[in-house]
């Protein structure tokens, strides 16, 4: 599906627009991802949320209880369930870059019962789909399957990463924000 240009609703910084402090979370962006992303391009706007979000960020979709790809791939899905396109290239394609293949990202965007996954991470976007409908479809019982298999840091981490992609869509979409180009370097490269 293409996207329709979009004219951003507060204008996107360049690094040579920001404080030192905004450039070096730019440098860490550029370096990690390939590209800023347009989303940093307007937090920049108010650099202690920039900053507070890259931490974040950081922390919660990086390598920890749950690998990196896998909290990329329940963004993306989220990112679909709220049809945010800026949000599903955004988190595709860092799936991609922690190690994601290409038929699981695909699952992610659709039949992800069909793809490539274990049953625990099937589990995990089920869940990451009942919070995303209301956080009271994760009753009791669903909680007791998630914790047959999951670990207590793995839970939060799951919640979390669901959680926070009911925001982040709803953020970038509200300002209008353009999606982030994909790097030509990265834009042809399959499984």
């Amino acid at each position: 599906m293409t996207e329709k240009p979009v004219s951003p609703r507060i204008p996107l910084l360049e690094r040579d627009q920001v404080s030192p402090e905004i450039a070096a979370v730019y440098d860490a962006l550029l370096k990690q991802r390939g590209v800023v992303p347009n989303m940093f391009k307007t937090l920049a706007h108010t650099p202690g949320l920039a900053l507070g979000i890259a931490g974040f960020l950081k922390s919660l979709l990086g390598d920890s209880a749950l690998p990196g790809w896998y909290k990329e791939l329940v963004a993306t899905r989220l990112s679909v369930l709220q049809d945010s396109q800026y949000a599903i290239s955004a988190h595709a394609l860092s799936a991609k870059q922690k190690g994601a293949s290409d038929s699981q990202i695909a699952a992610a965007q659709g039949d992800f019962e069909a793809g490539p996954f274990t049953e625990k991470e099937k589990l995990g976007f089920r869940c990451a789909d009942r919070l995303h409908r209301s956080p009271r479809e994760v009753d009791d019982g669903f909680f007791a399957e998630l914790k047959r298999v999951y670990t207590d840091s793995e839970i939060v981490e799951l919640v979390a990463s669901a959680a926070a992609f009911e925001l982040f869509p709803r953020l970038v979409d509200g300002l209008r924000i353009p999606t982030t180009p994909i790097p030509p370097e990265l834009a042809g490269k399959k499984d």
